[in-house]
C-alpha cells in the first residue's frame, strides 16, 4: 500500500478523489488538507462519510508535515497555489498530480497570458507531463509531476485525436460546443450558481477566450503535428455533473459515418476508459455519471462535408478525479483501471 494525500479536500474534486480512493486496493488516504476547513472532521464536508473511519479524519492545514509523508499528493487547489506547493513536495520525494492548470503548459508565457499571473515555478515546467493517458501514456510512466487535463479539453481531445492522427481533417479549425453541469464551476458559493438562478436556465459563458482554449490548441497540435485553432463556446446546464461536447469539423472528401466509426473503434480498441458507440447510438451524460469512462460517437453530414463528433464524460471523474487516479495507477505501475472499474449510475 502506498500513501496519498489530497490538498483541497473540501472541494467537489477533492470529494470525488475521496470517494474513489477509499476503496482503492493499493492506495490509502494518509492526509486530507484544506486551507479553509482545517480542523474539521471530513464527514462535516461530505455527509456520505458519516459513520466511517475516514469520516472521522481531521482536515489538516496545508503546512502539516503529514502531507510530506505521502508517496503522492493530489493538488485540487486554485491555479498559482499548486505551483507554490509543488517544489516542496518534490524535494521531499513526493510525487505530485496537479488537477489545476499550473503544470499543463511548457511555456510560462502562455500560462501568464491566459491565467494573468506569472508562473510561480517555471523551472518545473520542462519536466511536468500532461496527464491524458490515451495520448501520453509513455511519458506519464516514471514521471514525478503530472498536470491533469481540464475537463473540457479531455472531452475535446479524445473526440478529435483519431482524426488528427490519421490526418482526416480538411481544416485546422476545431469548433467545439460544450455543455457542463454546475459542479464544473467548483464548490465556492456564487450568486449566479444559486439554485434559483441555475434551475430552468441554459446559458453560454466564457467566450470567446475560455482558458481551456490554449490547452486544446497545444495538445491537439502535438497530436496532429500541425497547428490547430479552436473556437470554443461553453454552456452551463442545470444538472449537477456531466459534459456533453459537440465538435464540428471539416472532413476530407470520401469520409462516411461508417468509415470514421471504424477509425475511432480501432484507435480506442485497447483503451478501457473510452467507449466508441455504434452508428445507431449517441453519447449522453447520464450514461457516464459517476464513471471514469468517456463515450464517443462520430457522424458525417454528407450534404455539407462536416464531421460531427460527440463525447460525453463526468466532469468530476474522467474530467478530473478519476483521470488523476488513472494517472496515479500509471505512476505506480498498476493496471490503469485499478479502483476505477465501477459502472456509472443509472438512472
Amino acid at each position: 500500500m502506498f500513501k496519498v494525500g489530497i490538498v483541497g479536500a473540501n472541494g467537489y474534486t477533492g470529494g470525488e478523489l475521496i470517494r474513489l480512493l477509499h476503496k482503492h486496493p493499493e492506495a490509502t488516504i494518509h492526509a486530507l488538507a484544506s486551507r479553509s476547513q482545517a480542523g474539521r472532521p471530513a464527514w462535516e464536508l461530505f455527509p456520505t462519510l458519516h459513520g466511517t473511519a475516514l469520516g472521522q479524519a481531521t482536515i489538516l492545514d496545508l503546512n502539516d508535515p503529514r502531507l510530506s509523508e505521502c508517496d503522492l499528493v493530489f493538488l485540487a487547489v486554485p491555479h498559482g497555489v499548486a505551483a507554490e506547493m509543488t517544489p516542496g513536495f518534490l524535494a521531499a520525494g513526493v510525487k505530485v498530480i496537479d488537477l489545476g492548470a499550473d503544470f499543463r503548459f511548457k511555456d510560462p508565457a502562455l500560462y501568464e497570458a491566459w491565467y494573468k499571473i506569472p508562473h510561480p515555478a517555471p523551472e518545473l515546467l520542462a519536466e511536468a507531463v500532461y496527464g491524458l493517458p490515451e495520448i501520453n501514456r509513455a511519458a506519464i510512466r516514471g514521471a514525478r509531476l503530472v498536470g491533469n487535463p481540464g475537463c473540457y479539453p479531455t472531452a475535446i481531445l479524445l473526440g478529435v485525436a483519431p482524426l488528427l492522427v490519421h490526418d482526416l481533417l480538411a481544416s485546422p479549425l476545431i469548433i467545439a460546443d460544450g455543455k457542463s453541469g454546475v459542479s464544473g464551476a467548483g464548490r465556492s458559493p456564487r450568486p449566479d450558481l444559486h439554485f434559483a438562478e441555475v434551475t430552468g436556465d441554459f446559458r453560454a459563458y466564457g467566450l470567446p477566450n475560455h482558458r481551456h482554449i490554449p490547452e486544446v490548441e497545444v495538445y491537439a497540435g502535438q497530436i496532429g503535428k500541425k497547428e490547430v485553432k479552436v473556437s470554443f463556446t461553453p454552456h452551463l446546464v442545470p444538472i449537477p455533473r456531466g459534459i456533453l461536447m459537440t465538435l464540428h469539423l471539416a472532413g476530407k472528401t470520401g469520409a462516411t459515418t461508417e468509415s470514421l466509426t471504424r477509425v475511432f473503434q480501432d484507435f480506442y480498441a485497447e483503451e478501457p476508459m473510452v467507449a466508441v458507440l455504434p452508428e445507431t447510438d449517441l453519447p449522453h451524460t447520464k450514461a457516464v455519471l459517476g464513471s471514469n469512462r468517456c463515450q464517443i460517437s462520430v457522424r458525417v453530414d454528407e450534404r455539407t462535408g462536416q464531421i460531427i463528433v460527440l463525447s460525453a464524460l463526468d466532469n468530476l471523474v474522467k474530467g478530473a478525479a478519476g483521470q488523476a487516479i488513472q494517472n496515479m495507477n500509471i505512476l505506480f505501475a498498476l493496471p490503469e483501471t485499478t479502483g476505477l472499474t465501477d459502472l456509472g449510475l443509472w438512472p
